[in-house]
């Protein structure tokens, strides 16, 4: 599969009743680094997508000086802008289900904080720790146009209490299956430990719903050239028969990928809209 470096293409979004089987139960073992939820891998619904919108050409939004594809440097000032909104520890507490959001998702020890950091030109909007599990709410961050990143709680090492640890499982569940505005997933992946099942689990909830996703495998500066180049192949290759995810190598210490994350992430909170015939 070859990697792109821009997505142009919008996802098809589906609105959160097409979500509601895609994470039925959460894991209830001890140690809890199994799989997160049973899979229902029923067909998506898609009864909610305006009839005859696929026959209407793609227009970009207005962007005014941004454009549609703007330099690494206008990349950069963006993101520069995200500011702090607000912690959900419930999903009922989330800003108002508008406009259009990213969220970062992956396991504990993953690098998501300083990824989120990275793109955002920003040392501390997202909380980081030697500790892995730290990010134990749902973190939202705005940015100068009203689009949002989300960060989404990590999953696997934090020491707290199991029922603790469930709570935060359902609380993503939700909001997976129900917010409106998510239009894709940047699902974090150490490049050294790549696809363990909670990130099986992620890419198989995306390609059911159609949801746009794209792993960062990060940590690439710990790896020799060889090494990275054999850690993207061998995702590529697992990802082949997921249309809408795409991969790419990462490190928020070397700035490798930064532009090209930056890139994907606009993309998606910038998508061609559809005007209707009059």
């Amino acid at each position: 599969m070859q990697l792109t470096s821009v997505v142009s293409w919008p996802p098809h979004c589906y609105t959160s009743s097409s979500r509601l089987t895609a994470l039925k139960a959460i894991i209830r073992t001890p140690s809890l680094d199994r799989k997160l939820l049973v899979m229902n891998m029923n067909k998506p619904d898609t009864k909610d997508k305006a009839a005859g919108s696929e026959d209407q050409p793609p227009i970009h939004k207005s962007l005014d000086a941004l454009g549609t594809n703007p330099s690494a440097a206008k990349l950069q000032g963006y993101f520069q802008s995200a500011t702090y909104i607000t912690s959900a520890a419930k999903v009922s507490q989330s800003p108002a289900d508008t406009g259009l959001e990213v969220a970062f998702a992956g396991r504990s020890n993953a690098g998501k904080s300083s990824a989120i950091n990275r793109v955002s030109s920003q040392k501390k909007l997202a909380r980081t720790s030697k500790t892995p599990g730290r990010t134990q709410l749902l973190n939202f961050f705005g940015l100068n146009d009203g689009q949002r990143l989300v960060d989404l709680p990590g999953y696997g090492f934090a020491k707290v209490s199991i029922a603790k640890k469930l709570e935060w499982q359902k609380q993503m569940q939700k909001y997976l299956e129900h917010r409106d505005s998510l239009v894709a997933l940047i699902l974090l992946i150490d490049s050294r430990h790549p696809l363990q099942d909670f990130d099986q689990m992620m890419l198989d909830w995306a390609k059911t719903y159609e949801m746009r996703c794209h792993i960062l495998l990060t940590k690439a500066d710990k790896l020799s050239r060889s090494a990275g180049k054999q850690a993207l192949f061998a995702v590529e290759k697992s990802i082949n028969k997921h249309p809408l995810t795409t991969v790419q190598l990462f490190s928020a210490t070397s700035d490798e990928g930064l532009v090209e994350a930056r890139r994907v992430i606009f993309a998606q909170l910038h998508p061609p809209v559809t005007t209707s015939a009059t």
